[in-house]
Parts: structure tokens; sequence; C-alpha cells
């Protein structure tokens, strides 16, 4: 019996440590964990990236509400398997825009060449779902992507639903960058193309 539930213990403290690692980057879940608290903390360089949907109320007042979060689901999975892969940091998506960040919560010298290789892949995930939805005779999607690289302030806030969020001028610079940008194109501004134009030139 007391085996059963230490057993039972062990599987929902497994459960709620992975619910923790869905929510926060996993060195900030550990320090949550470890001090009861996290830190904000200020990071000199991160590369951020938006992404925003063109006509997106146009075809929620067409889609039926499953379909539509159907299909918001599967492209944002698919862009959560694309920032996983690359090694950057969801942080949160916000209507039918998604937000992610790279160069945290750890600092490393790849985030813009990173952030921009995911930024690419979104962007093709979402023309070849255009492509099926087209060939099918259905509503799709067109995604706009805007990227800026600079400092910002990162950490936890709220108690009910807490998030991992992050503020400044450079958040505030990378959504311009993906309202301004065209239908189908990643639109990186001037800091974040200074930081990766050396790594892309013939060498």
């Amino acid at each position: 019996m007391v085996r059963q539930r230490n057993r039972i213990g062990k599987g929902k403290k497994a459960r709620s440590e992975e619910l923790l690692l869905n929510i926060l980057p996993e060195e900030v879940a550990e320090e949550l964990k470890a001090k009861g608290s996290a830190e904000a903390v200020h990071i000199d360089q991160v590369t951020v990236l938006f992404t925003d949907f063109k006509g997106f109320t146009a075809m929620s007042e067409t889609l039926s509400p499953q379909e539509l979060v159907r299909d918001l689901n599967e492209c944002f999975s698919a862009f959560d398997r694309i920032t996983e892969k690359h090694g950057i940091e969801k942080i949160k998506t916000i209507g039918d825009a998604y937000m992610a960040a790279g160069g945290l919560p750890t600092p490393n010298n790849t985030h813009a060449t990173d952030v921009i290789k995911a930024a690419f892949e979104m962007n093709a995930t979402i023309a070849e779902a255009k492509e099926r939805k087209v060939a099918a005779g259905l509503p799709y999607f067109e995604v706009r992507i805007g990227i800026h690289t600079g400092p910002v302030v990162a950490g936890i806030v709220g108690v009910k639903k807490f998030s991992y969020d992050i503020w400044g001028d450079t958040v505030n610079t990378a959504s311009r960058m993906e309202s301004s940008g065209e239908v189908g194109q990643v639109n990186i501004s001037e800091a974040t193309y200074a930081m990766v134009k050396d790594a892309s030139t013939p060498g």
C-alpha cells in the first residue's frame, strides 16, 4: 500500500515537472523549484521573432470554430516543433500571433542565425499548407514574420497561469518588423542583419 502511494506520488511529481517545463524554460523552472522564485534578468542580446496570419479575421468568419482552432493548432504545433529543433524559446501566442526568442534564458552567440533558420522553416511550412488548401479548395493562412535583435528583460509574471515573458523596445521593434513586412516573407531588422551578414557570406 505504501509502495503504491509512493509510486502514485512519484507519478504526480513527474507529471507536475513535465507541466512546469511546458510553461517555463528548463533553467527558469529549476530556479523556481530550488528557490521558490525566479529572478527577472536583463539580457544584452536576444533575437525576437513574431508571426501573424494574414486574413485570420476573414477566415474566422468562414470556418466553424472547430475548423479554425484545428487549423491554428496545426500551424502553432508545427511552429513549436521548429522552435525546439532550432533551440529557441517559444514565449507565447496572442490570438493568431506567435512569439519566440533566441539567446535566452541562457545567452548564446547563435541566436540570430537560429531564429532566422526557424523563421524560414515556419514560412515554408505555411506555404506548403497553403498549396494543399488551395488544391482542396479550402481557405488558407498566409504568414508575415518579423525579427529584431537587441536587449530584453526576461522574467516570470502572474500567480495564476503564470508565464515566462520578455519586455523592452526590442520586443516592440520585432512586432513592428512583422506588421510592416510582406506576406510570405521574413522581415529582419538592420540589427539582426548585422549579426548574420558575415556568417552568410561564402568564405
